[in-house]
């Protein structure tokens, strides 16, 4: 779809500045995140489409979610469609999953056709978009096998069917969700994976969602993913017919079921089916023992950090970043000696593995449950790694380093500009006592002090923590005698 201005066209996104340019348009905006080979996905572009004929004011936007993976982040897209509303360049709603007649009432909503507080039926609100969005709704109903054709039916999401369906993906190393059984598939998508699966080699346990409607609709929302086949691998999904067939024939389906330990059928390997650490050659011992001790915290992955080339490995990234540490990394993608030498040196045949300290905590389930438990921070401190300062906490640090703080530009002695020398005068000739930093001397906390306060320029005076202001301020608390008792209460 070409480009254009707000209803003229769908515009494909094809980075984040140039999503930031278009949101402070005063316009409505409509940013609709897809994959090419999700079949949900071209079903709702039909529908986005037309709309953006109905509503000529608003801007109507397409982002390729895996090709944009930082647009993706910001807006906490992990599966598609996705849709995300703004309204004075703000985000006004969001809508996940495949959903027309959502999709038809929230955009009049953002664009002021109806009052947020109605709900409307499509084909009610005199759209060139309505018959389109009853056709998509019986298209999405025949993919999911159902003769449903009004809006989309959320199940009731409680404890005991999140419990039930985790149970369930966790039962095989490898599950099909499927229509049918192997020996009697009931639609065509299912029957292909269940051959991909079979020319494999590998053991696979499968559900016929036909015969339980509350696991069905449960596992849509539950996965964040709306049609079936659903295929699993170690608790993770892999995705559908059209994923799976893709990694088949790339041969990254072999992969990843070789580096997850999967059973292949007749060959009696197991989970742990390693050889004790022994065969390898003195050099790549050596190699990998360097390694493995190259950072006191070392993960070995699928691609790097910024770009991790699979689930997995994106998942013990996410927990790293969020324990604060800093860590290496090895992309064992780029080196098959290595890749193929540390499953031996470690008896752990998958990927990624995590080391702390030179020792091997173990992969991403593991991680994560050391983690929900609190060990990985306990281990982490007991290890001596400290927590990596963001900025956000150097900031904090500063601000809070003097009861009354001044970041300035220049110090109290050579003030650099007029309006610090202002504030200086007037904090002296109150007789009170402040610390002060050089925002000149160091650009992270002076462009990130901006953002942290929402304040554009300096000086900035803080007390207790607190941002008072910037030179008008205090100089007018200052004439209004007032500045001695704000900075001392």
């Amino acid at each position: 779809m070409g480009g254009g201005g707000a209803g003229v066209s769908v515009k494909d996104v094809k980075s984040k500045a140039e999503l930031d340019g278009l949101r402070q348009s005063s316009a409505p905006l409509i940013l609709h995140f897809w994959a090419s080979w999700c079949e949900a996905s071209k079903h709702m572009d039909k529908v986005f489409s037309h709309l953006s004929t109905d509503f000529p004011n608003a801007h109507f936007l397409r982002v390729e979610a895996e090709e944009q993976p930082e647009i993706s982040e910001e807006y906490s897209v992990s599966a598609v469609p996705v849709f995300v509303f703004f309204k004075d360049g703000k985000v006004f709603d969001k809508l996940e999953g495949a959903d027309p007649s959502s999709l038809a009432n929230k955009v009049a909503k953002v664009t002021g056709f109806i009052n947020p507080g109605e709900a409307a039926a499509p084909a009610s609100l005199g759209m060139a978009a309505g018959p389109t969005v009853l056709e998509t709704v019986q298209d999405l109903a025949k993919v999911n096998g159902s003769s449903q054709t009004g809006n989309q039916v959320q199940t009731g999401f409680d404890d005991e069917l999140k419990k039930r369906l985790q149970q369930l993906i966790n039962s095989h190393p490898v599950l099909l969700f499927m229509k049918g059984t192997p020996e009697e598939p009931k639609c065509g998508f299912s029957r292909k994976v269940v051959d991909v699966l079979k020319d494999e080699k590998v053991k696979f346990g499968t559900f016929d969602i036909l015969s339980d409607n509350e696991v069905r609709e449960g596992l849509k929302k539950f996965s964040n993913w709306p049609t079936f086949p659903q295929v699993y691998c170690k608790g993770e999904l892999l995705g559908g017919c059209d994923i799976v067939i893709s990694m088949y024939e790339s041969g990254e389906l072999k992969e990843v079921f070789r580096d997850h330990g999967v059973d292949i059928v007749g060959s009696g390997a197991g989970m742990g089916g390693t050889a004790e650490p022994t065969g390898l050659s003195a050099n790549l011992n050596s190699r990998l023992q360097s390694l493995i001790n190259s950072n006191p915290v070392m993960l070995f992955m699928k691609g790097k950090p910024d770009e991790p080339k699979c689930g997995f490995s994106h998942k013990v990234v996410e927990i790293l970043k969020q324990e604060k540490v800093d860590f290496g990394s090895f992309d064992i993608l780029t080196d098959d000696e290595a890749r193929q030498g540390l499953k031996v040196y470690s008896n752990w045949s998958s990927y990624p593995q995590l080391y702390i300290k030179g020792e091997l905590i173990g992969g991403s389930d593991i991680a994560l449950e050391m983690q929900k438990s609190g060990e990985l921070q306990k281990t982490l401190i007991e290890k001596g790694i400290a927590k990596k300062e963001t900025l956000e906490d150097r900031l904090r640090s500063l601000i809070s380093s003097s009861s009354v703080m001044l970041f300035m530009k220049g110090t109290p002695d050579a003030p650099r500009c007029g309006f610090s020398s202002k504030v200086v005068n007037a904090l002296k000739e109150d007789g009170l006592s402040f610390g002060s930093f050089d925002i000149l001397t160091d650009d992270e906390v002076r462009q990130g002090l901006k953002v942290f306060s929402n304040w554009p320029t300096f000086p900035q005076l803080y007390y207790k923590g607190e941002l008072i202001g910037g030179c008008d301020i205090v100089l007018e608390l200052r004439n209004n005698g007032e500045m001695k008792a704000t900075l001392s209460e």
